[in-house]
């Protein structure tokens, strides 16, 4: 990508912008992170675009325009978005119990206490419903994260950060269910496979495949065309390798094990990470979300919709830092609330990070990230392959430059 408009003419000071680059490439030159590409928006226009070191750092091959980025977790806002379309048809409610199509998922129980290995648990009083899916406060439990005995009876299934090779969708829904829920639905936030729930209620509900939805109505009218759920051999070399700090140096090391996993066509379609894409093609997903559900002429969404997206939908507006039962990212999320599918500020005070009021977006496990701010009509894109998401504060590093590079 390039830049559009003079930063200047959008209320940026371009040397302040420019501080984001050399910032980022320290990371690089210690070590830290392989590569990486940013863009960053305002009124439609790409302000700065910029990216640095490698995408294949062993190789030396360098960060290119059409890189190739696992999103892990920015496949969720995708996801939500798909959702909400089939709602604005009018074909479920955000009340409505997921039973109703996946009857896997009644009569569930929520874990009380004991073990992994011999849980005590008590039957669900609440439903899981829509609108839990969306803001992950079904009570679902995530493998990977390891923060509760429901999550290592996820893991205990072959549910870690991918599924067992062998898992459909709908065979992942049926192992779930099974599962004891780590809360009563509604009454805590927790990051989980809801979006992954979310997708499969996607393809029951529209009679598609969640890849077939997702290509014909919202890759296809969003000009997305390179985004996919694999890299095949012709676009092998567009793909940015996999990396996790070295546990002595802290220098960025090659993951291979997992890493490879974005060549093989998936058996599970994951509405929660499964995508892979380009800084092109998210920017436009982005500029959809900007501009109230449209794109040069291509209407996913009313306005309307994307605005009540956006709000914090959790309990008595209560904000993660106070709500969540997660513990996975560099910050506590004070001040920030959750919307149907995204982190939504609520007060940047708390969190002790500029933001707009309203601004939302997610990332990835990788240590991707994307926000959109309404209020300053602003996007911005961070795309790198560093997983934990957690190992260094980039996230708030970027919105902490950002903004400060914002003058008018």
């Amino acid at each position: 990508m390039e830049r559009t408009a003079d930063p200047a003419q959008l209320g940026f000071d371009p040397t302040r912008l420019d501080r984001i680059d050399r910032h980022f490439a320290h990371y690089v030159d210690s070590g830290r992170l392989p590569g990486w590409q940013l863009v960053v928006t305002r009124r439609g226009e790409v302000a700065h675009a910029s990216m640095y070191g490698y995408l294949k750092r062993e190789e030396r091959v360098p960060v290119r325009p059409d890189a190739l980025w696992r999103l892990f977790a920015m496949t969720k806002p995708i996801t939500s978005v798909a959702a909400m379309m089939l709602w604005e048809r009018g074909l479920f409610e955000l009340t409505d119990e997921i039973s109703r199509w996946l009857p896997e998922f009644a009569d569930m129980r929520v874990y009380n206490k004991g073990s992994a290995r011999r849980p005590q648990t008590l039957p669900a009083t609440e439903p899981i419903r829509v609108w839990h899916l969306l803001t992950h406060t079904s009570g679902l439990a995530y493998g990977f994260l390891q923060n509760t005995p429901v999550d290592e009876m996820y893991g205990n299934e072959g549910f870690d950060l991918y599924p067992p090779a062998t898992h459909t969708l709908r065979d992942a829904c049926e192992v779930w269910a099974r599962l004891p829920l780590l809360f009563e639905p509604g009454t805590a936030w927790a990051y989980s496979v809801a979006t992954d729930v979310l997708g499969r209620l996607v393809e029951v509900v529209s009679g598609e495949t969640l890849d077939g939805f997702f290509a014909e109505r919202i890759f296809g009218h969003l000009g997305m065309a390179d985004t996919r759920w694999w890299v095949e051999e012709a676009d092998k070399e567009r793909l940015a390798g996999l990396y996790a700090p070295h546990p002595v140096d802290g220098h960025a090391a090659h993951a291979d094990d997992v890493g490879r996993l974005a060549l093989m066509k998936p058996n599970m379609l994951s509405g929660g990470h499964g995508l892979i894409s380009t800084a092109t093609d998210y920017h436009r997903f982005t500029q959809m979300l900007l501009r109230g559900g449209e794109l040069n002429g291509e209407r996913l969404l009313s306005s309307r919709t994307v605005d009540f997206m956006t709000r914090n939908h959790l309990p008595g507006d209560a904000d993660l830092g106070r709500l969540s039962r997660s513990d996975f990212a560099e910050t506590a999320f004070e001040g920030v609330g959750f919307g149907l599918g995204f982190a939504v500020v609520d007060d940047p005070v708390p969190g002790r990070v500029p933001a707009g009021f309203g601004a939302y977006g997610w990332g990835g496990v990788a240590s991707t990230t994307f926000w959109v701010d309404p209020a300053e009509e602003l996007t911005a894109m961070f795309f790198t392959q560093l997983m934990p998401e957690n190992a260094y504060p980039v996230r708030t590093q970027l919105r902490q430059l950002v903004y400060s590079a914002l003058v008018d």
